[in-house]
């Protein structure tokens, strides 16, 4: 079973990947405002102090949402917890990302 630490280092080369994916094709970033847009109304209320951070980000543009989304730190370990990068990457990618990811975490176990 992966560490919790482990669990954020996913997420943060998963953020990557989904930053790299809306720096390529930035008509995506709208994707991003429309996740923060329905989560603000429907989300839980411990919720919306993330969705807040992360609306004032993408309101900051495109490179400061993309920095925090990328950021090795303990804040930005957490707002990944409420991303809404969700639905940048399809389907396809994300599982060929995680199933890339469990076998590496298999061979480093070895």
């Amino acid at each position: 079973m992966p560490t919790h630490a482990q669990l954020d280092e996913r997420a943060r080369a998963l953020h990557r990947l989904a930053a790299a994916r809306v720096r390529a094709e930035p008509a995506l970033f709208e994707r991003v405002r429309a996740n923060l847009a329905r989560w603000q109304r429907d989300a839980a209320p411990q919720v919306q102090p993330y969705l807040r951070e992360w609306k004032a980000l993408a309101d900051q543009g495109l490179p400061a949402c993309l920095a925090m989304a990328e950021e090795d730190s303990p804040h930005a370990a957490a707002l990944r917890q409420a991303s809404p990068f969700a639905g940048v990457l399809s389907n396809a990618e994300r599982l060929a990302f995680l199933k890339g990811w469990r076998a590496r975490q298999g061979d480093a176990a070895r």
